[in-house]
């Protein structure tokens, strides 16, 4: 199966994603949920390092693999009825081929931390601004808390973030949005210039892109064709609803 960023060839073109028009009463919501001092302290301890405008943000590791294998686990009959024992046996594995921990065997439960990880040191070779492990709610979530931590704006093409083909296929038949969706293995990082970065984790093995960058201003924008969305604040992973 296939890695996509940049194009999609399933999925009605992430026809899942809301494709509303950004309205100023939505922004004026977001900005009414500003966090308090302690919840802002407590986010910015999960990021490391804060992002800056002009900063390009970049995915190293696809996204969702964990929790495609929970999905698999948890629903394996009824998937059973679309997909070959085969593939289903590769989406449940994909976490130890594409995930920032592929050279840690191991489970996403016991491989360790993320600092320690190629993808990451290479990161901070390479001169990151700032780096967070995505995990529950996935991408989206990890997108929210690092440019609410460091109070930027940002937009992101959603089209360019890695993503396996059987994640998608998966999570089409279970109606979920794999960028709300467990994502432990996957890497955000925010830096300018992350080309070199980009093309120095590819050669080493690792899926990566850059998907957007920040900006001076509030807005929080997700791109996905010729659609455009608000960036929300996290709620709750997909998984909680299996």
């Amino acid at each position: 199966m296939q890695m996509h960023a940049g194009k999609w060839k399933s999925m009605n073109d992430l026809s899942f994603i809301s494709t509303y028009t950004a309205t100023r009463e939505v922004r004026q919501t977001e900005e009414s949920m500003k966090l308090g001092t302690r919840a802002m302290e407590a986010l910015r301890a999960e990021v490391t390092g804060l992002l800056a405008p002009g900063v390009e943000l970049i995915v190293v590791g696809a996204i969702a693999l964990p929790g495609t294998a929970v999905l698999v686990e948890k629903k394996e009959a009824y998937l059973a009825s679309f997909f070959s024992g085969a593939f289903l046996r590769e989406a449940a594995s994909l976490f130890e081929k594409y995930s920032i921990y592929r050279d840690k065997p191991g489970s996403a439960e016991n491989v360790g931390k993320a600092s320690r990880t190629v993808p990451w040191q290479l990161a901070e070779r390479f001169g990151a601004d700032a780096l967070l492990e995505a995990g529950e709610s996935g991408i989206l979530a990890a997108l929210w808390k690092m440019a609410e931590a460091s109070q930027v704006g940002l937009e992101a093409d959603l089209r360019k973030i890695p993503v396996r083909q059987e994640t998608i296929e998966v999570c089409e038949r279970l109606d979920v949005n794999p960028y709300k969706l467990f994502s432990k293995g996957c890497l955000l990082a925010g830096m300018k210039n992350g080309t070199a970065f980009v093309n120095e984790c590819r050669r080493n093995g690792y899926p990566a892109s850059i998907i957007g960058e920040t900006h001076a201003g509030n807005d929080r924008l997700l791109y996905s064709g010729g659609n455009a969305r608000y960036l929300e604040r996290p709620g709750v992973d997909e998984l909680k609803r299996f």
